[in-house]
C-alpha cells in the first residue's frame, strides 16, 4: 500500500455492533453490573463469610446471652443491626442474616443457572430438530410440547417435588441437601423449556427456506453441518434474549417452592426459606424481611431490564 494511501473503513461484525449498541444503553449497563454483583456475591460467599467472621449456621443469638429477648427476637432495635451483625439476627434461631442472605443467593442462583442451561439445551435440540426436519418429527415434538404446556406449572411443582424426592430417598430417612437440589432442578427443567422450543421451531422453519441454507444443501453439506454452521448462529439472538427472561423466573419459582416447604429446607440457606421465616415474624421484626425481599426485587428488576437491553441490542428495531 502506498504511503499516502489511506486505509478504508473497517467493517464491524454483528457481535461488535451489538456490543456497541449495548454499551450505549445506560440502563442495560447498570443492570448488567447489578446482575454481575449478585453472581459475584454467590460465587464468593465462602470468602465473604470468612472476611466477615460469621457463618450462616451458627446460632449466635442462642449461644450468647443478651442478643435475643425472652420471645426470641433481637434485643437491639432494627432486628439487631449493629457493628457486629451488619444485617441483624434471625429471630428465634439467632443466626446471622448477612451470611444467610449471601449463601441463600448462592443456592438460588446455582439452581436457577442449572435449570436455565438444561432448559435452553433441551429447547435448542427439540426446537431446531422439529423445525428443520418437519413432517412426523415436527408433529410429534409439537404435540408433546402442547401436552406439557397444558400442565398447571405451580400445582405440578408443588405436587411432584415430594414424589421426585421419594424416588431417591426413603420417606423415613432424612433427605440430603444435594438430593433436594437435584430434584428441584429436575422438576423445574421438566416444564421449563417448552416456550423457547416453540420460538426456536418457528425461527428454524423460516431459516430453512433461506438461500444460504439451500446453497449449503446444494453444496452437499450434511444436515448436522447445516444446523451447526448455518442455523444455530442465526438462532443465538432468541436464545440469549429468552435465557435472560427464564433465569429470574426460575429464581422466583425455586424461592416459591422453598417458601411452601417443598424446596430447600433447613438448615440450608435459601432465599425462599428466608421469605418463609420473614412471613412468620414480620409483625414483630419487619427488618428481617427487608433484606431478602429487597435483594430479590433488585435482582429480578435488574435481570428483566438486562433482558430488554439485550433484546434491543440484538434488534434495534425492537427498541421503542
Amino acid at each position: 500500500m502506498a504511503s499516502g494511501q489511506r486505509a478504508g473503513p473497517v467493517g464491524r461484525s454483528p457481535g461488535q455492533l451489538m456490543w456497541r449498541r449495548f454499551r450505549r444503553d445506560r440502563t442495560g449497563v447498570v443492570s448488567a453490573c447489578v446482575v454481575l454483583f449478585f453472581f459475584a456475591v454467590g460465587l464468593l460467599a465462602p470468602v465473604i463469610s470468612w472476611l466477615y467472621g460469621k457463618d450462616p449456621y451458627t446460632r449466635y443469638g442462642q449461644e450468647r446471652e443478651g442478643l435475643l429477648n425472652e420471645y426470641g427476637y433481637p434485643v437491639k432495635p432494627n432486628g439487631g443491626i449493629d457493628g457486629e451483625f451488619w444485617f441483624g439476627l434471625e429471630p428465634v434461631l439467632g443466626r446471622d442474616v448477612l451470611t444467610q442472605l449471601v449463601y441463600g443467593i448462592r443456592t438460588s442462583l446455582f439452581i436457577a443457572v442449572a435449570v436455565t442451561l438444561a432448559a435452553v439445551l433441551t429447547a435448542m435440540v427439540l426446537g431446531v430438530v422439529a423445525g428443520y426436519l418437519g413432517g412426523a418429527v415436527d408433529y410429534a415434538v409439537g404435540r408433546f410440547t402442547d401436552l406439557l404446556m397444558a400442565f398447571p406449572n405451580q400445582l405440578f411443582f408443588v405436587a411432584f417435588m415430594p414424589i421426585v424426592v421419594a424416588l431417591f430417598v426413603d420417606p423415613a430417612d432424612e433427605t440430603p441437601t444435594y438430593i433436594r437440589v437435584a430434584a428441584l432442578i429436575l422438576v423445574l427443567w421438566f416444564l421449563g423449556w417448552m416456550s423457547l422450543a416453540r420460538i426456536l421451531r418457528g425461527a428454524t422453519l423460516a431459516l430453512r427456506e433461506r438461500e444460504f441454507v439451500e446453497a449449503a444443501k446444494v453444496s452437499g453439506a450434511s444436515s448436522w453441518r447445516i444446523v451447526r454452521r448455518e442455523l444455530l448462529p442465526n438462532l443465538m439472538t432468541p436464545v440469549l434474549v429468552q435465557a435472560t427472561y427464564m433465569l429470574p423466573n426460575f429464581v422466583t419459582t425455586a424461592a416459591a417452592l422453598s417458601y411452601l416447604g417443598v424446596g430447600i429446607v433447613e438448615p440450608t440457606p435459601d432465599w425462599g426459606r428466608m421469605f418463609a421465616t420473614g412471613a412468620e415474624v414480620y409483625q414483630d421484626d419487619i427488618t428481617y424481611m427487608f433484606f431478602p425481599g429487597g435483594a430479590m426485587v433488585l435482582f429480578i428488576v435488574a435481570f428483566n431490564l438486562l433482558g430488554d437491553s439485550v433484546r434491543d441490542a440484538f434488534d434495534p428495531r425492537a427498541a421503542r
